[in-house]
């Protein structure tokens, strides 16, 4: 008797750049767990600008955040789009039978997901933040942390889909944000901000590496780089760093029109700007190559 023989269920043997990955992310962990402790700024510390706006406290630190949300809103608009049916099924392929493509969303494959856990995750700051500036204390700081760790671990993910692979990204954005929780968690019970510097400094360090590296190849069948332009995610992450150190500075070189910290939320806002760009671009050229579905969203 001839018994079926079963399908193989193994993964496929990781690549050169998943192990570097893997290495990458396991150096992280090991300089987080050794690196010794140190406690940051005061939770509750004074910011330059503390002028209020009517009955609103410090105003302009509540309402510079409005751009993550604005960014965050458009991000996620723009990735229903995307997971339309009709954005991609033509006439053609349904009347001949053959397997219709059922959305831009499964040919960005783990890139999507990802997409929606950063543009979800400046949402999650612009909520997080306005409440942290309402009334600074250490609770509402530890809730800023952790919607920030959302917008890292998206952001990681969907670099890691561009420059390694679908399923590293995927990997890297739950292992990222496992660790961004984990640190502000840390911080929170122990005043130890050494994990929590590793994961903003060391991602973005992550980030560094990986746009130095080959992109994989457009997104094509089901999978591949949706384009995404790190130098300047980086670029608007390192201005806003720069203007988060000068709160002051800026406060008193603007004449106290606005400060460093105001400016910062607004720079680092801008850095979801190259991510919606890439998906733009993506459905662009989708409706491009696909005469069928530009003409069913006309």
């Amino acid at each position: 008797m001839h018994l079926p023989s079963l399908p193989d269920l193994s993964l496929p043997a990781s690549t050169r750049r998943e192990r570097i990955l893997f290495a990458a992310f396991a150096l992280l962990a090991l300089f987080a767990v050794a690196c010794p402790a140190f406690s940051g700024p005061d939770a509750v510390s004074v910011f330059a600008d503390d002028r209020g706006w009517h009955s609103l406290p410090n105003a302009m630190d509540v309402l510079s955040n409005l751009p993550f949300l604005a960014i965050g809103l458009l991000g996620l608009r723009w990735l229903r789009w995307l997971d339309r049916p009709e954005l991609s099924a033509t006439p053609t392929a349904a009347s001949a039978g053959e397997p219709v493509d059922l959305g831009v969303s499964q040919r960005l494959g783990n890139s999507f997901d990802c997409a929606w856990m950063f543009f979800a995750g400046l949402i999650a700051c612009a909520v997080a933040s306005v409440v942290y500036h309402l009334q600074p204390d250490t609770l509402r700081l530890a809730a800023d942390r952790a919607g920030m760790a959302i917008a890292f671990a998206g952001l990681i993910g969907l670099a890691v889909c561009d420059r390694v692979s679908q399923r590293a990204g995927w990997a890297a954005a739950w292992a990222t944000l496992a660790g961004g929780l984990l640190a502000v968690a840390i911080w929170f019970e122990t005043g130890n901000v050494a994990p929590w510097a590793t994961v903003q400094f060391g991602g973005m360090a992550l980030v560094l590496m990986l746009a130095l590296t080959k992109p994989l190849p457009e997104v094509s069948g089901n999978g591949g780089a949706v384009g995404l332009k790190l130098g300047w995610v980086i670029f608007f992450y390192a201005l806003a760093k720069l203007f988060e150190l000068s709160d002051h500075a800026v406060y008193e070189a603007t004449h106290h029109i606005v400060s460093g910290h105001s400016v910062k939320h607004l720079t680092a806002a801008l850095a979801g700007l190259p991510v919606l760009h890439a998906l733009q671009t993506v459905g662009r050229r989708t409706l491009r190559h696909n005469s069928g579905a530009a003409a069913i969203t006309a």
